[in-house]
């Protein structure tokens, strides 16, 4: 048997991109002419003069001034990393319910992978800087690992870290980390409702309730319903509902107690996309068909699975978090976590290869047909029974202390946490009836899931200490010095099917790792800073699914517990300013990231895998995020991205060496203004760049890359009165036709959100 082995060996283009990078400007000239005529002047001196007025119950802003983590103890314009927060306030007006939706604020991030040949991605597929981060996804800095689509019902905001977070989080994707803030009992008795309808059938109610109890205690319960068919597209549902609850006490003194509970539940129609023939890029699979290379793309809404597919999700998580002042500069917070995700899926999937293609009258595409199922005969469905489990404890302490120019700010914790995945196997010994490619039929029979036996289960035990130190020299520099050790143990069992004569494996994998970051940072004023940091990241075999493996060769070398954790390191340079009078955050950051450690085949014997691969991802990104008037808000952000394999093989469809998934640009904004009589307006438009994907088989045919596109959106939202505002979303203006994920063989893809319309009432009681 070939084993993996590491051994050392010695060891593009510029784009387009003048439209985004102008739109940028564009929204952020009026900031700068505003900012130019604000210094101080004799009228400017005179209103000093007059009383103070506050106007509350107006917009909120979009920009954050600090991050919720207390491993983050500077405010963002001191923190030496690139951090996109998305709050509330921003998704709320574009009517955003989901993680997915929310991220579209921030260049270059989405589920732009659907899955591999049959199989679609289930839950939050997120790719970011050119890496698959789903499993890098915290709530309230805890991992969240179950694969469900997030709601933001209950979530205050989205905090975004770009680069290598190891030393912040432990094993992490080596481009980033997401971690969602959930909402918070607190003492301002508010209640409100939103109700919401739209076309596809769109549904939603959602109602966040706080009550004050006595002088230091309160409670709060957010609701959620979602009832909707997924836009332009035939079959496929949403059906999710969630009820979160929030109790706090000791709110004024100085341990605040915060006891949450969280139960969500989905019962959606999952969709496996639509066949990639007829689009730009595909030809022949088949060189025996070559009319195949000039068939018509199919009608875009087609469903090609079955109408009792499932995808069943129930999570539920109890959270405590106790906050404990022993002085105004010392501060202890502990977080204790369980956590269930569990998902029953089945989708009647399909794989558009040559072999699956049936053709029998060439001339008469409407006899075409597609075979359903991921093999030749038609003779499976991909199921998924996974279960999985957190029981995690944090503990944090802050502190301030100094003696003359030096002053620390540091933060230290311990975190002790087990996870768990059990996946049970399904089989379908049935034959799926065959759908006619151009007019599928989702009511054909298919055979249900039948459990077989087999399963694996894995887990992960990790203690992990860390300590970060900001230390202030001066008014002008920052140095900020961390470093974190994980010990962790992962286990894991694999079970074959019943009556079969192969023995149950078992492997396991223990380890240490170590990362680290350090920057410097100088404050050429008090609104701004200019830092150049450097962190690492780590992600061992195993590490994001609990999966390990004895393969030697192909994608299950990944997890061979002989392979060394995949390492990752970022170098940025950056800027960030606050302008306005704090109210509007300028970024900008240049970086450089490396990751090594990849599995390819040796170039000298395609049977030996190696531990040699590395990739890089150098980039730009711009951000403006506030208020550029009191009342005109903005967000937006641009990014550049040249993401390639510097050793190994190609992956790429096209014979590139571009990372894939990774677009080279993309742009996203969005702005309202406050108009007279109530009334707001708002648009935005968001840029993706063309997408090149893996390949998997070099002779399908299918295309190999999704073409970039523009989308726009707007919305109007009208006042009634104090209690009650109207608001009206509109996606996608110009009914864009574009590919929003494509699968790694390229057989299939999922189609953009057409043209979309929703009305909600706005309810404050």
């Amino acid at each position: 048997m070939a084993h993996i082995k590491s051994r050392k060996h010695p060891v593009g283009r510029r784009l387009n991109s003048c439209s985004a990078a102008m739109a940028l400007a564009f929204v952020a000239l009026p900031g700068a002419v505003y900012a130019q005529q604000a210094p101080d002047s004799p009228s400017a001196a005179s209103a000093e003069t007059l009383p103070q007025i506050t106007v509350q119950g107006e917009t909120e802003s979009y920009k954050a001034d600090t991050s919720s983590s207390p491993k983050y103890t500077q405010p963002l314009v001191d923190t030496p990393q690139t951090i996109t927060i998305i709050k509330k306030e921003l998704t709320q007006e574009q009517g955003a319910t989901t993680l997915t939706e929310a991220l579209r604020n921030t260049p270059g991030v989405g589920t732009f992978s659907l899955g591999e040949n049959g199989t679609t991605n289930t839950g939050d597929a997120v790719y970011m800087r050119g890496f698959d981060s789903s499993s890098s996804i915290f709530v309230d800095g805890v991992r969240d690992l179950g694969s469900i689509s997030r709601d933001l019902f209950n979530i205050e905001q989205v905090e975004v870290s770009k680069g290598p977070n190891g030393a912040d989080y432990g094993r992490t994707s080596p481009t980033g980390s997401i971690n969602l803030v959930t909402k918070q009992a607190n003492l301002k008795n508010a209640a409100s409702t939103s109700i919401t309808a739209g076309t596809d059938d769109y549904k939603r109610v959602t109602a966040d309730v706080n009550r004050v109890i006595g002088d230091e205690s309160a409670f709060r319960v957010n609701l959620m319903r979602d009832d909707s068919d997924v836009p332009g597209r035939d079959v496929a549902k949403n059906n999710r509902a969630g009820v979160a609850a929030s109790l706090a006490f000791g709110l004024k003194s100085p341990t605040r107690t915060y006891l949450d509970v969280l139960h969500v539940e989905q019962r959606n129609i999952p969709d496996g996309g639509v066949p990639t023939i007829g689009l730009p890029g595909y030809t022949t699979p088949d060189p025996t068909r070559p009319y195949l290379a000039n068939a018509s793309p199919v009608d875009s809404s087609n469903f090609y699975g079955s109408s009792s597919d499932y995808d069943n999700v129930t999570a539920d998580m109890v959270t405590a978090i106790v906050e404990h002042d022993f002085s105004p500069d010392v501060t202890l917070r502990n977080v204790t976590r369980y956590g269930r995700t569990s998902e029953d899926y089945r989708l009647t999937s399909f794989m558009a290869n040559a072999a699956n293609w049936l053709t029998p009258d060439p001339n008469d595409p409407s006899t075409w047909t597609i075979m359903r199922g991921v093999g030749r005969s038609g003779s499976s469905s991909t199921f998924k029974d996974q279960v999985n489990e957190i029981v995690s404890n944090q503990t944090n302490v802050n502190a301030k202390f100094g003696t003359g120019n030096v002053r620390h700010d540091l933060s230290t914790g311990l975190e002790l946490t087990h996870e768990t995945q059990t996946t049970a196997g399904l089989t379908n010994a049935g034959t799926l009836t065959a759908a006619n490619l151009y007019d599928p039929n989702p009511d054909d029979p298919v055979g249900d899931g039948v459990h077989d036996g087999s399963s694996t289960h894995g887990q992960t035990n990790t203690i992990g200490v860390y300590a970060f130190d900001t230390i202030k020299v001066g008014p002008r520099w920052q140095y900020l010095a961390g470093a974190r050790l994980d010990r962790y143990s992962t286990s894991y069992r694999s079970i074959p099917a019943t009556g079969s004569t192969t023995a149950p494996t078992d492997l396991n994998l223990s380890d240490t790792l170590v990362n680290w970051k350090f920057a410097a940072l100088y404050k050429p004023a008090e609104n701004g800073s200019v830092y150049l940091s450097y962190a690492t990241s780590m992600q061992p075999p195993g590490g994001s699914n609990f999966q390990l493996s004895t393969s030697t060769t192909g994608n299950g070398a990944q997890s061979n517990p002989s392979n060394p954790p995949e390492k990752a390191k970022t170098i940025e340079l950056g800027t960030k300013w606050n302008l306005m009078d704090d109210r509007l955050g300028l970024t900008a950051a240049l970086y450089r990231t490396d990751v090594r450690n990849d599995v390819i085949p040796d170039p000298t014997d395609a049977a030996v895998y190696i531990t040699e691969g590395k990739k890089r991802v150098d980039g730009i990104e711009l951000g403006l995020v506030g208020d550029i008037t009191r009342n005109w808000n903005i967000s937006a952000g641009y990014t550049i991205m040249n993401a390639s394999v510097t050793n190994g093989p190609s992956t790429n469809a096209d014979g590139s060496s571009d990372l894939a998934y990774t677009p080279k640009s993309a742009f996203t904004s969005w702005t309202t203004y406050r108009l007279p009589y109530g009334w707001t307006v708002g648009a935005g438009a968001r840029f993706v760049g063309k997408l090149v994907r893996q390949n998997d088989n070099p002779t399908n045919g299918t295309p190999a890359f999704a073409d970039s596109y523009w989308v726009y959106d707007a919305m109007a939202t009208y006042k009634v009165n104090k209690n009650l505002d109207i608001q009206i979303n509109g996606y996608n203006l110009t009914n864009k036709d574009y590919v929003a994920s494509i699968n790694k063989s390229g057989f299939r893809y999922i189609p953009g959100t057409p043209r979309e319309f929703r009305i909600t009432a706005n309810i404050r009681f």
